[in-house]
């Protein structure tokens, strides 16, 4: 079969449940995994046909697709910050959102800005609720002689970050923990991150089918009465375990931007600061543990 007859298949089957865009760009994304194709192929060799065992692969994400299962889920992998991941259903797949608040993070600490816990050991980062690893591995990859700890409550999804690490050629020091059953670790850390879950469960009905059905509901969903309790549980350990000047960075729900702030400035904090995300939305939150009170 041509490749283009298959990609006009993939609209058929597929432009009743997404953009004709977002079609687009699941074929081209399939033909490259599948197949190593670039997706201006078909501009160079418009009659280029597919072998029948390469049609099999092709139709069969094409299957999950139409089952809306997310094309990061069906070809095992997911691009964030300029690296590859390894994701399945028991991690979250990485947002655009996140990739701003690295790049946040980044962006201060290669401009040094902040007082190391100690000089010999370098700066100590720590990713609480770390899912695929994407923040650790990231933050490991392109900050210099960082010693980077990575905790989740989940065995399965640390089984994954584990991988990308390993896949990603950093060391990122992982821990089965469960943050709201109130972790001591040892030492202290210049930087501590976290995505928690912050979705509440009357935000549901605002979410795409493909996410409520594949992705981890641990990873995901507060409760509608209590939906800061992950921010509480890490702003109190953040007490004991940043250094002076050590700087404290969540992923916020957009909707709870004044609240969540509010959990800082209640607290030894200063330079508390929202910010936007690409889509105007107030996705991001810093402050700096101050070294007295």
């Amino acid at each position: 079969m041509l490749l283009k007859e298959i990609k006009d298949i993939y609209h058929l089957e597929l432009d009743l449940l997404f953009p004709k865009e977002e079609v687009d760009s699941f074929f081209y994304m399939v033909i490259e995994h599948y197949l190593g194709l670039e997706r201006f192929i078909l501009a160079l060799e418009p009659n280029l046909v597919v072998s029948k065992e390469n049609e099999t692969d092709l139709f069969y994400a094409l299957s999950q697709l139409k089952l809306q299962r997310p094309i990061q889920y069906i070809l095992g992998h997911a691009h964030f910050c300029d690296l590859s991941l390894q994701v399945d259903e028991n991690v979250l797949i990485p947002r655009p959102e996140t990739e701003e608040l690295v790049y946040w993070i980044l962006e201060l600490v290669l401009q040094g800005n902040f007082t190391l816990s100690s000089k010999e050991q370098g700066i100590r980062i720590l990713d609480i609720g770390t899912g695929s690893g994407c923040i650790a591995i990231t933050l490991a990859k392109k900050i210099p002689h960082a010693k980077v700890f990575a905790m989740d409550v989940s065995k399965k999804a640390l089984r994954v970050a584990k991988r990308n690490a390993l896949a990603n050629n950093v060391e990122v020091q992982f821990i089965e923990a469960d943050i709201l059953k109130g972790q001591d670790l040892k030492g202290k850390y210049d930087i501590i991150v976290s995505n928690p879950p912050y979705v509440r469960e009357l935000e549901k009905q605002q979410m795409k089918k493909n996410v409520l059905e594949n992705e981890p509901d641990m990873a995901l969903f507060v409760s509608n009465e209590d939906p800061l309790l992950f921010y509480n549980s890490i702003v109190q350990f953040s007490l004991d375990h940043l250094a002076p000047g050590g700087m404290l960075f969540f992923e916020i729900n957009q909707y709870l931007g004044a609240e969540t702030k509010l959990l800082l400035g209640q607290e030894n904090f200063s330079e508390i600061e929202l910010r936007k995300d690409m889509f105007g939305n107030q996705r991001m939150l810093k402050g700096v543990f101050r070294s007295e009170g």
